[in-house]
């Protein structure tokens, strides 16, 4: 049942062919019985670029045509609040939250698949109270990406894509990079401009503390040989949740002692029990972070003469 064709993830993302539903005349597609649960279109009915869902990869195409997206990986164990810090980030930028006087929302090919992040963290209908998002499904092979777009004064646009990945893959990849339920996660740290890490304080905290931190320190190791030079930074989730300096120490070593040049934030979606700090503190620092990462350029050498001719102006050996 589904897509025998690798790239292609239909129907959390769009068809890698362009059709809107499981095509009958599409030799690809093995489904039989799921058909019935959608709505017949015409056979020659093709998707638009973008279907506003969580993107796949045969999206990117489309996206990268006028400048290439700034992609950050955000690595986690399970449940450490991947999903939700993404879910924080949307609802803060929709109620006109401010990155800096220079930049400005200029539009999502994904703004369904944000919605249905973020809706989790809203009140529904009915009286139905907030709660956080359900675990990221690790059936997939390919990370959920979601999009967004901000324009400068100087009216430069830049897309910036965000992966939205189980726990579960990372953890496969930390221990080896090239197992076959991995493939996300590296295909995720292939091609991230940026990586955040996050270091869950509830699970720090908890029973299951020793787990968490070898996972963290595992992970670390790992992204410290793959990140190539790329920024990093340690994310500190859940800090309503104490941890013990102790804790909190090592965590610190283990990631600064790899990732020299890490930076450091803390988050939050619920206030401290000392009502010390405010509800989402950090939040807004780390998107900043984020949307100020600049990729990596070629640098030329000085020309070695005066002539501009691009053959000898930079000389011969």
């Amino acid at each position: 049942m589904g897509c025998s064709r690798k790239r292609c993830f239909w129907p959390k993302v769009t068809c890698d062919l362009g059709y809107l539903a499981p095509p009958q005349q599409c030799e690809a597609w093995k489904a039989e019985s799921t058909t019935k649960h959608h709505t017949q279109l015409p056979s020659d009915a093709v998707a638009m670029p973008w279907s506003g869902r969580v993107m796949g990869l045969a999206d990117l195409g489309f996206l990268a045509g006028c400048n290439k997206p700034i992609v950050l990986a955000i690595l986690g164990p399970q449940s450490s609040g991947k999903t939700t810090l993404l879910a924080a980030w949307y609802l803060l930028l929709g109620r006109g939250a401010c990155l800096d006087d220079g930049l400005r929302f200029s539009g999502s090919y994904s703004l369904d698949g944000w919605e249905n992040v973020a809706s989790f963290l809203q009140w529904a209908p009915g009286g139905v109270q907030p709660t956080f998002p359900p675990h990221t499904s690790s059936s997939g092979r390919m990370p959920g990406l979601l999009h967004i777009a901000f324009r400068r004064n100087n009216d430069r646009r830049q897309d910036y894509i965000m992966t939205d990945t189980p726990g579960e893959w990372f953890s496969k990849w930390a221990i080896n990079r090239n197992a076959q339920e991995a493939e996300g996660a590296r295909w995720a740290a292939e091609h991230a401009d940026a990586f955040l890490l996050i270091a869950d304080c509830e699970a720090l905290s908890g029973p299951e503390m020793g787990s968490a931190r070898s996972a963290i320190q595992i992970l670390s190791r790992r992204l410290a040989d793959e990140r190539r030079s790329r920024p990093v930074a340690l994310v500190w989730s859940k800090t309503d949740v104490q941890i013990t300096k102790e804790m909190e120490g090592t965590i610190r070593h283990a990631v600064q002692n790899e990732i020299p040049d890490a930076e450091e934030f803390t988050v939050s979606v619920i206030p401290a029990p000392d009502g010390s700090n405010d509800t989402g503190r950090g939040l807004l620092d780390l998107l900043r972070w984020f949307v100020n990462v600049q990729r990596s350029t070629v640098k030329f050498p000085e020309p070695a003469t005066g002539n501009l001719d691009p053959f000898f102006m930079f000389g011969t050996r």
